[in-house]
Formats: structure tokens, sequence, C-alpha cells
């Protein structure tokens, strides 16, 4: 292998190294957003293991274990399963993680799409 192409590879593996750094979702990341029923108030609780996404969603309800969460470079996915008015209403979160922001398309059952960005809590 040359200088030349092993510098290339170098490069190249540490930008990846440091856009998977810049883009970890882990840690605590506060949300306000007007939605049908009002102003929403969130915490996300986050923690990326690998591809897996864990963690919970509070709001004034209360906080909601997260499922199916998953991440994919600067990507990630989950599920908040709420309760509303004795309903189990599916919200589905697709975010983009750059740096202290997320910003997220949240769908809400068949009833709406809202979009917000979420910033880290140092």
């Amino acid at each position: 292998m040359t200088y030349r192409r092993f510098l290339v590879l170098t490069a190249l593996a540490l930008v990846t190294l440091l856009s998977a750094y810049a883009a970890d979702p882990t840690g605590k990341w506060a949300a306000e957003f007007d939605t049908a029923i009002g102003v929403q108030k969130y915490t996300y609780d986050l923690k990326a293991d690998d591809a897996k996404l864990t963690g919970t969603a509070t709001n004034q309800s209360g906080a909601t274990q997260i499922q199916e969460g998953k991440v994919n470079g600067d990507e990630i996915t989950f599920v908040e399963m709420l309760k509303f008015e004795g309903q189990d209403i599916r919200i589905e979160y697709t975010g983009k993680v750059s740096g202290d922001e997320i910003k997220f398309v949240r769908k809400v059952g068949d009833f709406a799409t809202e979009e917000f960005v979420a910033k880290r809590l140092k």
C-alpha cells in the first residue's frame, strides 16, 4: 500500500469516527412544541448501544419507556405508547441528531404529524 493511499484511508476512518461521535443521541434532551391538544413539554432520556436505542419519554403525564428504538448513523427512530383518555396511541418518532440538537418528526397515530427540535440538556 502506498503512503498516499494509507493517508487517505486513515483520514476517512477518522472522519467516520468523528461523525459517529458527534451524532451520539445518548443523554437528556428537552423539547417544547404545540399540538392539537396544546403545548407539550417533553424530556427524552436516551441511551444508544450500537444500533439499539433505549430510554424514556417524559411529559406532563409522566414517563413512558420508548420501544423499538434504533440508531442508524445520525438517524434515530423509536415509538412512544401514550395513554390518552383511556386510549392507547402509538407515537412514532424519526430524528436526525446534529451535535446538541435532534430534529424530530413525530407521527401521532393517524391524527397528526409534528416537527420540532429537541436540545441536549447539559
